[in-house]
């Protein structure tokens, strides 16, 4: 009995070693460039969601309401987003992140842990941090062109519109009026 699930144990630790290759008509090295491509944007997309979700816990100041609700709001576009993206990774027969230590190695978004945070500081910080994941996946939509897969560019492309708003709202909310009311 006791050899027996020990074999057992040895095929299902086999198992876990073994690759999960999904098959795809765009090659192995598309899978691998673009699920690589997509890894990285997946680990920047999460990192921009622990920081909007911390700047929202933590925003304090005369636009606490307006600030705390915006946050919120982008943080749950931000969540929205991880699961495509791995689901997609898979499709093109690629594996995806596996932990917050994986995230770090690969995120490109600094994190902010700072005890406290101006809140013109935190707008100014998650605006670049938006406009730095756009030209992320901008690169990724090119990697995606160069193999033809226009179901990642297509989402890609979805993504590249509600970064760049998330940045539109954060600078806009940011500008200073002048002595002249503009």
């Amino acid at each position: 009995m006791a050899k027996a699930t020990s074999s057992k144990i040895a095929k299902a630790k086999k198992l876990q070693e073994a690759p999960i290759l999904f098959p795809t008509d765009l090659g192995e090295k598309a899978s691998r460039d673009i699920s690589g491509a997509m890894n990285s944007i997946l680990a920047d997309v999460f990192a921009l969601y622990l920081k909007t979700k911390n700047f929202h816990w933590h925003v304090s100041g005369p636009h606490f309401r307006d600030y705390h609700l915006m946050f919120d709001d982008q943080g749950a576009e931000l969540f929205a987003m991880t699961d495509p993206i791995a689901e997609r990774v898979r499709k093109l027969g690629g594996t995806t992140l596996r932990s917050i230590s994986h995230i770090s190695k690969l995120q490109s978004i600094k994190d902010n842990n700072a005890d406290y945070v101006e809140p013109s500081d935190m707008l100014a910080e998650l605006c670049q941090d938006n406009i730095h994941l756009t030209a992320r996946m901008r690169e990724a939509h090119d990697i995606c062109d160069e193999y033809n897969d226009t179901a990642t560019a297509s989402l890609i492309e979805e993504w590249i519109d509600q970064t760049e708003k998330r940045a539109w709202f954060l600078f806009e909310t940011s500008r200073k009026i002048d002595s002249s009311g503009h």
